[in-house]
């Protein structure tokens, strides 16, 4: 089978980079269709790549445009098709700091705010970090130097109508992003890895714990294990907990890295994907899964042609619904255990573990913990 090669895409910090420069050449008079950017942005490779303006809006100092994103074949980013905006306008002349900068880039609409510590960007300023900040101001210098406006003081707003809806659908708010999305990209180029976002955003959301003084973090499967986790462990809700999805390994190892012991929480199946050794569980085949179960059963006293029986089951989520309605006779504890002695092992027991089973919803049926080395 051939496989489908994938679209590269571009960033939000792209996407508004582009816009800022339509605002501003619409500024000085000279509106146009579409702008071109050098992207990946800083290489020396780098090749223009045009993008298309929309809604160009003029009034008395200033110039607003759009660009639609564009996020390539990375189909779970959520800010796909949404349009990005830029309004420019003409900042007063003094000694503040705009005047000094020549340029100032703001936040509006659908933009977040950040609230907490850890992050690239300072708490109180808006979510645009550090190389899209660069991106934007670069476009709007080079457009104001080909008007011949270079020395003209510009303030640059730059907004996302759909942002605040949006960001419902990513982890800004566990970030401490407030009120909309973040403005991203260190290329301006998305390569169609979605395995790669998940994992910044779980690095991202690990430093926030780390910069908020927590020593553990709870690191969930999905949202249901994550509201069950952050009931069970309060302390941990608002700066230290993490939906790792499928990343269990690269989720451990992070946390470890900041010294943060890894608190593992959630449900049967994904549990024994875990005690299977699949760190990676997006892991499909169930096979694995049922023989985990079928050891587990053995080891809990079952007789040996019910434990055997496990293997022809259809899924693992089959045979938790058989366990929890006949009695578990301990597997839950021995899956449990399992569960944090591999999660230990990953990190070469250099902090505390714990896991934390729940059922399906969202009730604690059993939790098991190893000290690290550093604390026996």
């Amino acid at each position: 089978m051939t496989r489908k090669i994938l679209r590269h895409g571009y960033s939000t910090g792209a996407t508004a980079a582009a816009a800022a420069r339509g605002a501003t050449l619409a500024l000085f008079g000279r509106e146009t269709g579409a702008v071109s950017l050098p992207l990946p942005w800083g290489s020396e490779d780098a090749k223009e790549v045009s993008f298309k303006l929309t809604g160009t809006q003029n009034g008395m100092g200033w110039s607003s445009c759009g660009v639609f994103k564009d996020g390539g074949d990375d189909h779970p980013d959520v800010t796909n098709g949404m349009e990005i905006r830029a309004t420019v306008a003409i900042a007063a002349r003094g000694g503040d700091e705009v005047s000094l900068r020549m340029v100032e880039i703001e936040g509006g609409e659908g933009i977040g705010r950040v609230t907490k510590p850890g992050l690239a960007v300072k708490p109180g300023d808006p979510a645009i970090n550090p190389v899209p900040r660069r991106m934007i101001e670069e476009a709007v210098r080079s457009a104001a130097l080909e008007a011949g406006m270079e020395n003209v003081p510009l303030r640059v707003t730059i907004s996302a109508p759909e942002g605040v809806e949006r960001s419902k659908r990513t982890m800004n708010a566990q970030l401490g992003i407030i009120g909309g999305i973040s403005i991203l990209g260190t290329t301006g180029i998305v390569i169609p890895m979605s395995a790669s976002a998940w994992m910044a955003t779980i690095a991202a959301c690990l430093d926030v714990a780390k910069a908020s003084g927590q020593s553990r973090a709870l690191l969930a499967f999905g949202r249901t294990s994550e509201n069950a986790g952050k009931k069970l462990f309060p302390e941990l809700r608002d700066n230290a907990a993490v939906i790792m999805g499928d990343h269990v390994g690269f989720a451990l190892d992070e946390a470890a890295k900041r010294g943060l012991s890894p608190v593992v929480v959630g449900q049967f199946a994904k549990f024994c994907k875990v005690a299977g050794g699949n760190l990676q569980t997006h892991v499909r085949n169930s096979t694995l899964d049922l023989l985990v179960v079928k050891e587990l059963m053995d080891r809990a006293g079952f007789p040996p042609e019910e434990a055997k029986a496990a293997l022809g089951a259809n899924t693992a989520r089959q045979l938790y619904d058989e366990l929890a309605a006949r009695g578990d006779r301990g597997v839950f504890s021995l899956l449990t255990g399992e569960v944090a002695k591999i999660a230990s092992k990953r990190v070469n027991g250099g902090v505390d573990v714990e896991a934390v089973l729940f059922d399906y919803s969202g009730n604690r049926l059993s939790r098991a913990s190893i000290r690290g080395e550093s604390r026996k």
